[in-house]
């Protein structure tokens, strides 16, 4: 059999990097770093080369699951789809579709079938019970950016590339590989600002990989994020310190925000921060004098009690230093693919949670209310449960309550390529594709990306026979709930989906094709069926397109399936004021619902802990979340489920460095093996997430030899009132010796 080489896109983090992939057959050989990778250069971390291992993984899923007698057996699609039509069927007919409710895992926005065809199950479905892994991640984000600048996915990322001085908040990109701010080799990058003469600062509780590498590390109390913000833009005001720029007459609020953050002076907030009043000044000072500077705040910040607050003050630092929408600061990505947004404005709280009343946000509600919505009796209940790409039972807050409630439900279809902790409980089991036998452009990240570029990688290997794509499995069970029925010709449905997109694009008046006949369209786009089809069209009607023969030179799928290292679009460009969506085309620099949070934030000064811990998670280069446990070369070695604690700290309370700690919150207790450090600040410990395989159940053999404990299970599920975004960092918790 001949040996090939072929290039694609790792599909496993936001980092987006190229692959070089050799195969003989459906045996892949080795997978290294696509050195002519516009974006990447080569660059890989450990996950991307064990692609062809997660391909072969004999626990992952080939064949759909059917539970009989409470142990799932093999079965037919057929088999699978007959049960899930009657079973759900009834419970949306007595109950109404929002007794279903549907949970969205992270891996979705890695595939464009789990990023473009949820949404057709959730408009077939009807349902209004939408849980996403956004609230236990990056929700503050979207909300501040909704009410700041229009839309919630209008996101600026730090123009890392060309900036001068980096503050980073509650980032370890040297372990993540960076989040919403999408660039291969984030440490390379890192170093190129410190080769080219510029600064790197980094505030965070633990002297992570990061920190170390930086210019400057500062500690800071988790969870007081905002406070310190709040302080640094307070020096702004008081040292006469701001400068808008060019942005100057496209800015509204500048006198409320300068009230909202009056009381919050350095060293009112020393104390419950960690960080010296002049110390912050000095930063203030640093960020507004730079040649070009960039605040950037990841989930550290996010995940917090007060993360929609941090992450309007990172924007605000941007704006009032200068630094927003300009080179070397922070900027808007222009995606291949991004169609023109319309000037609606972001609405909060169109519906409510049934028992807590927590308001939706971006179209869904709360997965920290989850639990409480399948157990609470009474009209509205959640009875049923659909999860597609996610294990919320690790990754979600008080995953023990969230475990009881999964057992009670009256039914439940899960669609993964394992049986994990969670889809253990599910009725239905429906496998979905590795990723080397999928097409793959990246919907999301490009649209975070510090460079604009575009690649497309087509399926490397085909699916076996008799194994529908991904697409067309959640067509199938859009149909099924929908009432059309399980033997609706898909086709059909997919031609009806992409006809409503075609007729949406050539009746916008933005639209490169306004006013095109919709079947001239529709019959000249390429892709066959499915997500390609939908991607020639995004492309071509987007700001690089071809706009169906309106440019020579312009995108399509042809040309980017004829340009396997991708296409180079250039650096960032500004974008402001034209891709605002506020309903007065400015930056809302003070949204009336961030200012009335303001009084929580100030109150929040005055808290004491009572010698208690505060808890903060970490990640590990080696480490997705919680489903890449099963690959064998990433959880070797060293153990990586460790209590992190500092040296005073551990003498303190007599814990020995080989030792085993017990930790306990208001929701539950674990004991985890010590690991002592002076990387972390005293009165702060560590556990990283995604851990805890030991669930009866689950079929995931190498995980379950090195399972880890689940740092959710000391979570409260107490929420960011302004996002419903978990709080996950800063828990207070006692530690004692086991």
């Amino acid at each position: 059999m001949t040996v090939s080489i072929d290039y694609r896109t790792c599909p496993l983090c936001e980092a987006t990097c190229g692959l070089e992939v050799t195969h003989e057959g459906e045996k892949v050989l080795r997978i290294r770093g696509d050195r002519d990778d516009v974006f990447s250069r080569g660059y890989i971390c450990p996950k991307g080369s064990t692609l062809g291992k997660l391909d072969e993984d004999p626990d992952r899923l080939r064949t759909p699951l059917i539970k009989r007698d409470g142990a799932h057996v093999p079965a037919s699609w057929e088999d699978a789809f007959e049960l899930i039509e009657s079973r759900l069927g009834p419970v949306i007919a007595e109950h109404g579709p929002n007794a279903v409710a549907v949970y969205l895992g992270n891996p979705n926005v890695h595939s464009m079938s789990g990023t473009l065809y949820p949404r057709v199950l959730l408009k077939m479905l009807g349902t209004k019970s939408i849980f996403t892994a956004a609230t236990v991640d990056q929700m503050p984000k979207h909300v501040s950016s909704g009410l700041m600048f229009g839309h919630p996915d209008l996101i600026p990322v730090p123009d890392i590339d060309r900036t001068s001085y980096l503050l980073m908040l509650g980032a370890n990109p040297y372990e993540s590989n960076g989040s919403l701010a999408t660039a291969p080799d984030w440490p390379g990058r890192l170093q190129a600002i410190r080769d080219r003469g510029g600064r790197v600062v980094v505030v965070d509780p633990r002297r992570t990989r990061t920190a170390a590498a930086a210019d400057e590390h500062v500690f800071i109390r988790p969870g007081a994020d905002a406070l310190f913000l709040f302080a640094v833009v307070n020096v702004l005001f008081a040292e006469k310190l701001v400068g808008p720029g060019r942005l100057s007459d496209h800015i509204d609020g500048l006198d409320a925000l300068a009230t909202a953050v009056d009381s919050f002076t350095p060293d009112l907030v020393a104390a419950a921060t960690g960080v010296g009043a002049e110390r912050t000044r000095e930063i203030a000072r640093a960020l507004a004098r730079a040649e070009s500077a960039a605040v950037y705040g990841r989930i550290g910040t996010h995940t917090a009690e007060f993360g929609t607050m941090a992450s309007w003050m990172v924007d605000v630092l941007n704006v009032l230093t200068g630094n927003l929408d300009r080179p070397g600061g922070a900027m808007f990505p222009e995606a291949a693919h991004e169609q023109t947004r319309e000037r609606r404005g972001f609405r909060l709280g169109r519906w409510q949670t049934r028992v807590s009343g927590i308001a939706e946000v971006r179209g869904e509600l709360p997965v920290s209310a989850l639990a409480e919505e399948m157990l609470e009796p009474g009209d509205g209940r959640i009875r049923a449960l659909i999860t597609i790409a996610g294990n919320p039972v690790l990754s979600t807050p008080a995953s023990d309550r969230l475990d009881t409630a999964l057992a009670g439900l009256d039914f439940m279809v899960s669609v993964d390529i394992y049986v994990n902790e969670t889809t253990r409980h599910a009725d239905v089991i429906l496998p979905g594709a590795s990723p080397l036998r999928r097409p793959h452009y990246d919907l999301a990240f490009n649209q975070l990306a510090v460079r604009n570029v575009a690649n497309y990688s087509p399926a490397l290997f085909p699916l076996p026979d008799g194994t529908p794509d991904e697409w067309q499995v959640l067509l199938r069970l859009g149909a099924t709930l929908s009432g059309q029925g399980r033997d609706a010709d898909l086709d059909t449905l997919d031609d009806g989906v992409f006809g409503m997109m075609v007729g949406s694009a050539t009746a916008n008046p933005a639209s490169p094709i306004h006013g095109r006949d919709p079947q001239e369209i529709f019959n000249a786009t390429n892709g066959g069926r499915g997500p390609e089809r939908m991607l020639d069209l995004l492309v071509r009607t987007g700001p690089y397109g071809d706009g169906y023969g309106a440019r020579t030179d312009g995108l399509s799928l042809q040309l980017l399936s004829e340009s396997p290292h991708g296409i180079d679009l250039g650096p960032l460009r500004p974008r402001l004021p034209d891709a605002l969506c506020t309903p007065s085309g400015m930056i809302e620099l003070a949204p009336d619902r961030l200012v009335a949070d303001v009084p929580r934030l100030l109150a929040s000064v005055e808290r004491v802990l009572n010698g208690r811990f505060l808890l903060i998670g970490r990640r590990h280069v080696r480490s997705n979340n919680s489903w890449m446990h099963n690959i064998d070369v990433l959880v070797k070695g060293k153990e990586r489920c460790t209590l992190q604690i500092s040296t005073v700290d551990a003498e303190r309370i007599g814990l020995e460095p080989d030792g085993r700690a017990k930790v306990s919150s208001e929701a539950g207790a674990l004991v985890v093996p010590v690991e002592i450090s002076d990387d972390i600040m005293p009165g702060v410990v560590s556990l990283p997430h995604g851990w805890g395989h030991d669930l009866d159940g689950s079929a995931m053999s190498v995980a379950s030899e090195r399972p880890g404990v689940n740092t959710n299970r000391l979570s409260t599920g107490a929420m960011d009132p302004v996002s419903g975004n978990a709080i996950l960092n800063g828990i207070a918790v006692d530690v004692v010796p086991a």
